[in-house]
């Protein structure tokens, strides 16, 4: 189990457990590749400036709606492949949660993948930028959250 304070859902804990289980960093880096390489195709029209998601070198949008059942899913893309398979990991983790459980999130859970130690200083701020994005995107799929970001 993770060592966050609040438990990872199992979706996001088994995507952990993989790249935990990885026996390198270049083994990481090629989860990471094969993970960007199925995500969907990203709607040309969303990539405008409110789904940018600020402070990446890469440029990386993500746009998130709810679905039938109130949770959240995720879309996204970035022309880096390392940082696309970075926005697949939390897209693979992260849809199907509701708002509330994904602004409950903290991003520790990167320790535990061994990617932090592996990703460049850019990077791994990066990838902060992004989950804290996929946050405020869902925090934005249901207004009446009032949760601090």
């Amino acid at each position: 189990m993770s060592s966050t304070t609040t438990p990872l859902p199992p979706t996001l804990e088994r995507i952990v457990q993989r790249f935990k289980r990885a026996s390198s960093n270049k083994l990481r880096y090629e989860q990471l590749i094969t993970i960007a390489q199925k995500l969907p195709t990203f709607p040309e029209d969303q990539k405008i400036p409110d789904n940018k998601v600020p402070g990446c070198v890469s440029q990386v949008y993500v746009i998130a709606n709810l679905d039938e059942q109130g949770k959240v899913q995720f879309q996204g893309e970035s022309d880096s492949q390392l940082t696309k398979g970075l926005v697949a990991f939390l897209i693979m983790g992260m849809n199907g949660m509701t708002p509330t459980e994904v602004i409950g999130l903290n991003p520790d859970f990167i320790q535990e993948t061994g990617l932090q130690a592996s990703l460049t200083p850019s990077r791994a701020n990066g990838f902060y930028n992004i989950f804290q994005t996929f946050k405020k995107k869902a925090q934005n799929c249901d207004p009446n959250l009032d949760l601090e970001v």
